[in-house]
C-alpha cells in the first residue's frame, strides 16, 4: 500500500519540472506576490509532515482545482491559508486559471496537461523550499529565486507606471 509522501521521494524531486528563472524574476517584482509567505503553523506543519507529502497534497490540489478546463469556483478555489500550498498558490500565481494564464502562459479553458501540472508543482516546490531556508537563514524572499537555482538573476529597476 501507498502511503503519504511516497508519491515524491526527497530523491524524486529531480523528476520536477524546471521553472525558468526569469518566472521568478518576474514573481519578485510584484508588489502583491512578494507579500505572501508562511505563517508559524504553516512552517510547523511543513516541518512535520515534510516536503514530499506537502507537495503531494499539492498534486491533488492541482489535480481537483486548477487542472479542469472549466474548475469550480475558478478565481476563488485556492482560499488565502490553512495549508502551505495555498500560500504557495499564491506567491506563485498558480492560485487559479486566470493567474496561470497572466503569469504561466496556460491558456484558460483548457485542461491541463500532465507536463503542466507538474511544472505548476516544480514551481510550488521551488517556493517552498526558498521559504523554509528563509525561515532557516532569516534571509529575505524577495528574489524568490529557488536554491536549486544557481544562476544569478540581475534585478531590473521597475518604475511604476
Amino acid at each position: 500500500m501507498v502511503s503519504q509522501g511516497d508519491l515524491f521521494k526527497q530523491d524524486d524531486k529531480k523528476d520536477l519540472s524546471f521553472v525558468p528563472s526569469d518566472v521568478w524574476e518576474r514573481l519578485s517584482h510584484s508588489k502583491f506576490r512578494r507579500k505572501f509567505h508562511l505563517n508559524s503553523s504553516d512552517r510547523q506543519y511543513l516541518q512535520e509532515k515534510g516536503l514530499p507529502v506537502i507537495l503531494e497534497h499539492g498534486a491533488d490540489f492541482i489535480a481537483k482545482r486548477l487542472a479542469p478546463a472549466q474548475p469550480v469556483r475558478d478565481g476563488r478555489q485556492t482560499p488565502w491559508k490553512g495549508h502551505p500550498v495555498f500560500v504557495a498558490q499564491h506567491a506563485t500565481a498558480t492560485c487559479c486559471r486566470s493567474c496561470l494564464e497572466k503569469w504561466h502562459h496556460f491558456p484558460k479553458g483548457q485542461s491541463l496537461t500532465s507536463a503542466q501540472q507538474t511544472y505548476v508543482l516544480s514551481v510550488l516546490a521551488g517556493w517552498l523550499e526558498k521559504e523554509m531556508s528563509f525561515s532557516e537563514t532569516g534571509e529575505c524572499n524577495a528574489g524568490f529565486e529557488p536554491s536549486s537555482e544557481k544562476e544569478d538573476i540581475k534585478k531590473k529597476d521597475v518604475k511604476k507606471a
